[in-house]
Formats: C-alpha cells, sequence, structure tokens
C-alpha cells in the first residue's frame, strides 16, 4: 500500500430544501492522494471543504459521486476505523466518565485487547499529564485538559492513519509541544498523519507534503517544500505568504 488515504473525482453535494430537490456542493471533483507514512497538512479557508473530506474519510458521510479510500480498501469496509485515529477540536465526551473509563471505552471500540488495554492507558494518561486525574469525571476538565485526554483517545488504539482536525484549540505551549512530539514519533514509525490546521507555523514546522482545498477544489497539492521555496531562490517563504496570493484569487472568484 503507497497511499493511507485516496479520493478519486470526488464530489459530495448536502440536499437543502423540504424536500431535498436543492442541493449545496461541498466538494467537487477532488482526487486527492495523502501517501503512507509521513505527515500531510490539508489547508483552505473556512467553508473549502476540509471538513467534509475529513468526514468521508472516517465514513461519517458519503461521497455524493466519485470513490473514497482509507488504508488501502473502500470506506465501506469499516473494518479499516480501528486502524484510525481521530482528535477533533471540540470534543462531545460523555461527561461523567473518567479519564480512564473514556480510553478503555474507545480502546475497546477499537479492537484493543483487554490485556494490552489496561497497561497502555495508564502510560497513555501519564503521558498526556492526566495521571493524577484518572479517576475524575471529565466534567471537571477544562478545555485543555480535555484537549489533552482527546489526543490520548486518538491514539490509544495505535492506528497506521492519525487525522488531526485543529488539534491544538485550547492547547497551552506544553500541550502544544507535546502535540508535536507524538507527530514526530508518528512519523518516525512510517505512520501517517494528516492534519488539518489553521496555525500555519505549525504546518510549516510539521508537514511534508500537503493539499490546498478552496471553493471544495483542489488548487495545489504537492511538497511543502515546493510551495515555500522563493521564486527569487532566497530563504523559503512562511507558509502564509504562499497561500496568501491562493486565497486571494479565491475571493476574487479565480479559483472556483
Amino acid at each position: 500500500m503507497t497511499t493511507a488515504a485516496a479520493f478519486e473525482k470526488v464530489e459530495k453535494t448536502y440536499k437543502t430544501g423540504v424536500f431535498g430537490r436543492a442541493g449545496v456542493p461541498a466538494v467537487r471533483g477532488v482526487t486527492l492522494s495523502v501517501p503512507a507514512g509521513g505527515v500531510f497538512g490539508l489547508l483552505g479557508p473556512n467553508r473549502a471543504g476540509k471538513t467534509t473530506l475529513v468526514k468521508m474519510l472516517l465514513s461519517l458521510t458519503a461521497p455524493t459521486a466519485g470513490t473514497v479510500t482509507r488504508l488501502g480498501e473502500p470506506i465501506v469496509h469499516r473494518s479499516t476505523l480501528g486502524r484510525v485515529g481521530y482528535m477533533h477540536e471540540n470534543h462531545a465526551f460523555p461527561r461523567y466518565l473518567t479519564a480512564t473509563e473514556l480510553l478503555e471505552f474507545y480502546g475497546g471500540l477499537s479492537g484493543v485487547p483487554g490485556d494490552a488495554l489496561t497497561p497502555r492507558v495508564g502510560k497513555l494518561l501519564e503521558r498526556v499529564g492526566l495521571a493524577d486525574r484518572k479517576d475524575e469525571p471529565i466534567a471537571r476538565f477544562s478545555k485543555g485538559m480535555v484537549q489533552r485526554l482527546g489526543l490520548a483517545q486518538a491514539v490509544v488504539n495505535e492506528p497506521d492513519l492519525l487525522v488531526l482536525d485543529e488539534p491544538t484549540e485550547g492547547l497551552d505551549l506544553n500541550g502544544r509541544q507535546l502535540l508535536r512530539e507524538v507527530v514526530r514519533e508518528f512519523k518516525a514509525a512510517g505512520k501517517t498523519v494528516l492534519l488539518v490546521s489553521h496555525v500555519l507555523p505549525e504546518v510549516q514546522e510539521l508537514c511534508d507534503r500537503l493539499a490546498v482545498v478552496v471553493a471544495g477544489k483542489v488548487v495545489h497539492q504537492g511538497p511543502l517544500a515546493e510551495l515555500v521555496k522563493d521564486p527569487k531562490g532566497g530563504k523559503d517563504r512562511p507558509l502564509e505568504a504562499a497561500l496568501r496570493p491562493i486565497y486571494e484569487r479565491h475571493d476574487k472568484g479565480e479559483a472556483a
């Protein structure tokens, strides 16, 4: 398997109206490949279609047209979901569960054997700085603590594909450093990280390749180094400077 995720001529239209006769296109003809191994960034302005692409990859919604594969299998093969980890910016964890109970629950859902799950949960809680709060209900946790727990939940099954959707939201400096360490560890282990983020310095630091989505279409994909390379041969540009003309073309309607 050479790709961790692939989209081939994918369309997604959300039905609207009383009888669903109208539609709002969210993704339009996307062909995109996420190579196995390394860190892949998915960027774009708000309402570009990034969340819809992630939802399709996670089998939370189906494409209107085209095909999506996950870890070498069509997304209808849900058995591969056990090899995927997902961290969202806004978690909806049951707040009556303790941190330990939550990780045990998600680990069980992912098929982690019980004899391996208990010690793994303890190590993860230690790693994310929540070992001393392991038996407290999540209702008592701050936003940053919930984010740290979300990171532990995302990796409890030791996934082959880790999807991070705005993962630094609510994290302090130490939490952001922890996240970067985890991403680098996944990369060193030959696993794949799909990073969706608006924090461009972090994307530039961590990602090997990226795709830029504008108005439901992929307008750029390839090595990050190519995008930030200075056309005049000088020092690499900040990612923000490289993206600005792409987004400006979108604002003028030239990318639609």
